[in-house]
């Protein structure tokens, strides 16, 4: 036994090698730990010694699975044949599979709202929540585009929307925007002191790889959206904020934030009007993937479908520009006035 290394802990650096070093993929033996004890701790211990702390761990109830290999042995003094399991193969059963963690931190690789260095940093500790021989894509975020606001603020900024949110309290903060020098500045007033914005915060979401504060700015009675990697020097403020069923976009209702996200594709703010568009079939799954189940299908031919839909009109003017022809806006009219005057506005710009 190392002298540097108390008896009393084996039975943690036991567990510390199976959690690192072992998953049910690759198991240990008692050989193995003992190996890796002395390796890695300095400590030397024999097989019962190892056996019975492991046991010691199982019985109270850590995640460690085993296999137990029946074997018959004869009584040297009767003679009588004697059948015992033998318990080997053993390794730690991690919270997460190796499958959901990759899913984590792809998610975590294709996330824009979050810095590089960030990025980095969450993506070692989800490894450590699995075995050494977890291997990740980590090797895709020096690929990923810097994100320009590198905002150090972020996760501090989250926190304290989240105990916004729970207190229904007001917030206070400031917004960046990018600037030519490819910068980022804090938005400022036309005399050019910096501008602070008050807000009610009703809902944090991930739209297109970006995170956004879904909240009422303080001087009008709707629902807008902020970029939260834009936000800066954020306070919870005691006022208290205003209920979202009293916002006039709101109709007395709570807010539904699937549905929000389906009326509010693009993340664009404001209010929702029933539309009309024809497009080409082949988009019906594309139409369902954005507009979700709530959307009606009719007027069918074999090469195109009417659609109904409740979005926000903002959003659907940037939806049928961008998909046009294959997507022809039929009502209102003053969505299809705008979609054509702005079309017919490229289109000229391009002559």
């Amino acid at each position: 036994m190392n002298p540097h290394q108390p008896k009393k802990m084996l039975i943690l650096d036991v567990l510390d090698i199976l959690r690192r070093r072992s998953d049910e993929e690759h198991r240990l033996s008692l050989s193995d730990v003992v190996g890796l004890l002395e390796r890695d701790f300095g400590m030397r211990a024999d097989r019962k010694a190892v056996a019975r702390n492991i046991q010691d761990l199982v019985d109270e109830g850590y995640p460690i699975g085993f296999r137990e290999v029946p074997r018959a042995s004869r009584d040297p003094r009767t003679g009588e044949e004697r059948s015992a399991n033998i318990v080997t193969d053993y390794y730690y059963e991690h919270e997460f599979t190796e499958g959901e963690l990759r899913l984590l931190i792809d998610g975590l690789i294709f996330s824009r709202h979050i810095a590089p260095r960030q990025r980095g940093e969450l993506i070692e500790k989800l490894e450590g929540l699995s075995s050494v021989h977890f291997r990740s894509h980590v090797r895709h975020v020096s690929a990923m585009p810097k994100d320009r606001t590198d905002n150090k603020q972020l996760f501090y900024t989250i926190e304290l929307l989240d105990e916004a949110i729970s207190r229904k309290r007001k917030v206070s903060f400031k917004y960046l925007s990018i600037g030519t020098d490819k910068q980022a500045h804090p938005r400022r007033r036309p005399d050019g002191t910096e501008r602070v914005y008050v807000c009610t915060p009703y809902q944090m979401a991930v739209n297109e790889g970006k995170y956004y504060l879904i909240c009422n700015y303080d001087k009008y009675d709707d629902v807008t959206n902020y970029r939260i990697d834009r936000i800066m020097d954020l306070e919870v403020l005691e006022e208290s904020g205003k209920p979202f069923a009293s916002l006039g976009t709101a109709d007395g209702r709570s807010l539904d934030l699937g549905r929000y996200m389906r009326e509010h594709i693009h993340m664009y703010a404001g209010g929702t009007v029933r539309v009309t568009f024809r497009i080409v079939r082949r988009m019906a799954g594309d139409i369902v993937d954005i507009f979700g189940d709530g959307v009606r299908f009719f007027n069918e031919t074999d090469d195109h479908v009417d659609v109904e839909a409740l979005v926000n009109e903002d959003a659907m003017v940037r939806f049928g520009r961008s998909n046009a022809p294959d997507v022809v806006v039929l009502s209102p009219q003053r969505l299809v006035d705008e979609i054509g005057r702005q079309l017919h506005a490229a289109a000229e710009a391009y002559k």
